[in-house]
């Protein structure tokens, strides 16, 4: 049963939608090149003809994957949440990307404005040997690295900063402050070695933002830096005071956070 209040004209459906960012240019649509978005909207009009436009809850890179990205989109009839979403799946084949999610929402339900939170996931490999099995789904790294030093430098990065540092050049956010709520590093014995793997958490981030905290933390685990160092370059706020941008392919968005979860 749908929601009270809900308009029955114009049904809206939220999708929770994991793929692998390999193979594409990355969520957004772009003309002549794979995105995410462009095909779930090209599923879409396989079921129903015409136009779809779809609203994402954050706009991934080429090559960073989602455990949970959060969309929605606006059909012309009502569907059982469960038959669409395989219906979507099978239009979907083979690229790496499934609906595992679906569910009708109110209309003034947005995937992007009604979201309170992102989480993000970012994995790291320690291990001179390429990767294989983790091929574009880990950043390999060759040397070991201090977890204790990079949980002293991520430290300073929690709460209300002026993040410019770790902003993206090209970033289209109107202020380079953000909160950031949490930030854990943990050490664990992966299938194909040991892993770092970072979780993140704010309401929204800036452009490359995980991807630089994860790159400069890298460089304090190597010994390259000190702990003390990520404030100060947080404290600049400049971006040429960032240490390096780390590789797209061990990045995941993880989850997206709304007042009421639409999949529960």
């Amino acid at each position: 049963m749908a929601p009270r209040g809900m308009s029955r004209a114009m049904p809206r459906y939220a999708l929770k939608v994991e793929y692998h960012g390999g193979p594409f240019v990355g969520w957004q649509r772009q003309t002549d090149q794979p995105s995410v978005q462009g095909a779930v909207e090209v599923a879409l009009a396989q079921l129903e003809p015409g136009e779809h436009t779809i609203a994402a809850a954050g706009r991934t890179d080429a090559g960073v994957h989602a455990l949970a990205q959060v969309a929605h989109c606006d059909l012309g009839k009502v569907w059982d949440p469960f038959r669409l979403s395989e219906a979507l799946n099978y239009h979907l084949k083979p690229l790496p990307i499934a609906i595992v999610g679906c569910a009708e929402v109110n209309e003034e339900w947005h995937a992007r404005f009604s979201a309170q939170e992102r989480r993000y996931f970012f994995r790291l490999l320690m291990r001179r040997a390429p990767a294989t099995h983790e091929q574009g789904l880990v950043w390999r790294v060759k040397h070991q690295l201090d977890v204790s030093v990079m949980r002293e430098g991520a430290a300073y990065l929690i709460g209300n900063h002026d993040f410019t540092t770790f902003r993206s050049s090209i970033c289209q956010a109107q202020s380079p402050v953000k909160t950031l709520d949490v930030i854990t590093i943990d050490a664990v014995e992966g299938q194909s070695g040991p892993e770092l793997q970072f979780q993140l958490r704010a309401r929204s981030f800036l452009h490359n933002q995980v991807r630089s905290i994860v790159g400069t933390l890298e460089r304090v685990g190597a010994g390259a830096w000190d702990p003390e160092d990520v404030k100060s370059a947080l404290e600049a706020c400049d971006r040429a005071a960032c240490g390096p941008v780390c590789p797209p392919h061990g990045l995941y968005l993880a989850g997206v956070g709304y007042p009421e979860n639409p999949f529960a």
